[in-house]
């Protein structure tokens, strides 16, 4: 039967224990679980799941859902689910796709000990025979592999390109500052390639982690709740002497509905932490090149208030409050009152050149989980 689990909400979740008999069950020989993080997307994690269901045991031992808080039928629909190896986790409250990944991951640690995670959106899934081509292949070299995503139409997901640490040295900085996210991201040239190439950073579209990569680079922030989580990880894990690899053999389908992966268009919710969490990441990974990037990227989002005809004076406003709060990495504000500030739809449809990609931008197009 499908093993279900309610998780207490924050802050209880961090310092959440599985003990007795949760503890002792871990499962034998357990290679490959998938953690998958869900809101509110009934439609698109039916799909996932059963893709993921379709492929063998022997190449996937366990699936772990990571339910936050779903009003949408998503908890019925789950319960009705007789596969042994889903294991549902059902969040009390909604903690975003950073929180949900950090649950799921502390959860598949402790209770599966599997030797390898491979995270998901629940708009993601990997194409049939990509898991199976995963365990067979040689993973030695490497303590987590990205995946290469592709949409349902068959084109590269340019937003979920693995990413070379764009402040390794002055040289790659300017490079990125003139070139922008050409100057760090991979391109289609890898994506043809048959080697696995090194990377610093990777989207959760598709990302195995090994025990060793999670024991290097910890859990996800939770804290962040959306956007960067999966950047900030990598990062660290890269840093921290963890080898990151991809595999352009290993392909995933992302149904993201992202045009172009602009920011301007966006509600303001998801811009406040769009912002916030770049100004957090940016101090920590750019070291004395921190100061230079805030005068290249602040600019450029004081600029994206033309986009937001008849919201200029919220969006100045939301601003502030996400560069202040980003450069205080304060990340304690609760997401329902960023919701009750900052909720409100954008009211306009952006022009095509309006949503070209930032400079310097270091998110790529996930599902956004909030």
């Amino acid at each position: 039967m499908t093993i279900r689990i309610v998780l207490p909400p924050a802050p209880e979740l961090a310092a959440l224990r599985l003990h007795g008999s949760l503890q002792s069950q871990r499962q034998p020989d357990c290679q490959l679980v998938a953690v998958v993080p869900t809101h509110n997307r009934l439609a698109h994690l039916r799909q996932t799941i059963k893709r993921l269901l379709e492929t063998p045991s022997h190449a996937l031992s366990a699936i772990v859902i990571v339910d936050n808080a779903s009003d949408d039928g998503t908890a019925g629909w789950l319960a009705c689910q007789p596969d042994p190896r889903l294991h549902v986790l059902r969040l009390s409250e909604n903690l975003g796709g950073a929180g949900g990944f950090a649950a799921g991951l502390k959860y598949a640690r402790r209770r599966l000990d599997p030797a390898w995670m491979l995270l998901m959106d629940d708009d993601a899934r990997p194409m049939p025979g990509a898991l199976e081509a995963f365990v067979a292949s040689d993973k030695a070299s490497w303590d987590a592999i990205a995946g290469a995503a592709y949409r349902r139409e068959g084109q590269i997901c340019e937003f979920n390109f693995p990413m070379r640490d764009p402040f390794a040295n002055l040289r790659t900085f300017l490079r990125t500052a003139l070139l922008g996210r050409k100057g760090f991201h991979l391109d289609a040239q890898d994506y043809a390639g048959s080697q696995v190439v090194p990377v610093d950073a990777a989207t959760f579209v598709g990302l195995f982690l090994s025990r060793r990569a999670l024991a290097l680079g910890g859990l996800p922030d939770r804290r962040l709740f959306i956007y960067g989580d999966d950047v900030l990880q990598t990062l660290r894990l890269s840093r921290a002497g963890g080898r990151i690899g991809f595999n352009p053999a290993l392909h995933f389908e992302h149904d993201t509905t992202f045009a172009g992966g602009g920011e301007n268009g966006m509600p303001l919710w998801k811009l406040y932490y769009r912002y916030r969490n770049s100004l957090i990441i940016y101090r920590e990974a750019a070291g004395w090149f921190f100061p230079l990037v805030c005068l290249i990227v602040v600019p450029r989002w004081v600029l994206g208030a033309r986009a937001y005809k008849g919201q200029r004076k919220a969006y100045l406003k939301m601003l502030v409050h996400a560069v202040w709060n980003g450069l205080r990495r304060q990340t304690s504000v609760a997401h329902d009152m960023v919701m009750r500030w900052y909720g409100s739809a954008p009211t306009h449809s952006p022009p095509p050149e309006a949503r070209s990609a930032p400079a310097l931008s270091v998110f790529p197009a996930r599902g956004d989980q909030g």
